[in-house]
């Protein structure tokens, strides 16, 4: 058995063609281009890949991109008197912070003061308890990526086993909450979890969001499970820098029913996912 691959690339294209022709109605009907501002502190070299994928999606479902780039340097004030100024200007629909910031600054604060209506990356308190409430606003765009690509298996997830492998509020969290949301029945394992190979042999669908590069090998995955592989690692492998999940892709592929590829997999899914909150945040500001 060899397992089907789960293409990102090509649900995300899919989606993006959708909500091309939503924003093309949307600025026909109400004369209003979404507009979403994105901060960059630093020079994380993938940082900037980030950011410029995501200017070019913006490019191609007409969604207005503006930069806003900090120095390695730039202080808290610096970034804060922005998000600020941003809250207060109604052209601005949605503002996303590129993380992560340089070790100055305060990552968390610096979150908490976006407006939660313009937060369409989804990690402002307010927003994250609406989740955990079971009534989202905008939610988490790699959660949602994660489930809409489980759903191209699956209909639903209702009383499927599932273990979440990676515990951060970005990914691991606040996807656990999503996928009990769906009534899924949700393990979250991470470092300090006992006997994590036995624990994530019993999942239906296993999700890796670790941070460790090809950390999940065969002897962790039940046969037949669908496997998401959310890890962006970059290896250098012989002076050349290449990608690499937190699954060991060979080993896997050959017990599990179905598999996201990195790149190709999750990743596409976060960034069509940012268009579609910034697409609901004008909806939830104007509406």
């Amino acid at each position: 058995m060899v397992a089907k691959i789960i293409d990102g690339r090509d649900l995300a294209n899919s989606q993006k063609q959708q909500l091309a022709e939503k924003v093309t109605l949307f600025v026909k009907k109400y004369g209003i281009v979404p507009s979403l501002h994105v901060i960059l502190a630093g020079d994380y070299p993938s940082s900037q890949i980030y950011v410029r994928n995501k200017q070019r999606a913006c490019q191609v479902v007409g969604i207005e991109s503006v930069l806003h780039q900090f120095p390695g340097s730039t202080t808290q004030s610096e970034i804060e008197q922005l998000i600020e100024k941003l809250n207060l200007d109604d052209s601005v629909n949605g503002i996303l912070v590129q993380l992560p910031l340089p070790s100055q600054l305060n990552s968390q604060r610096i979150l908490e003061k976006i407006n939660p209506l313009k937060d369409v990356d989804g990690l402002h308190p307010y927003n994250l308890g609406r989740l955990l409430m079971n009534k989202p606003l905008l939610a988490p765009c790699t959660p949602q990526g994660c489930l809409q690509l489980i759903k191209t298996v699956y209909d639903t997830v209702e009383s499927k086993n599932v273990v979440v492998v990676g515990r951060s509020i970005l990914v691991g969290r606040s996807l656990a909450v999503l996928l009990t949301n769906e009534n899924a029945t949700v393990t979250l394992a991470h470092s300090k979890t006992k006997n994590l190979k036995d624990v994530c042999k019993t999942a239906d669908i296993l999700i890796a969001a670790i941070g460790s590069s090809e950390f999940l090998t065969s002897d962790y995955v039940k046969p037949g499970a669908v496997v998401i592989d959310v890890g962006i690692n970059r290896i250098d492998v012989g002076g050349v820098h290449v990608l690499k999940g937190d699954v060991h892709q060979p080993s896997v592929e050959k017990v599990a029913g179905y598999l996201t590829p990195v790149p190709g997999g999750v990743g596409p899914m976060t960034i069509s996912n940012l268009l579609l909150n910034t697409l609901k945040a004008v909806e939830l500001q104007k509406f």
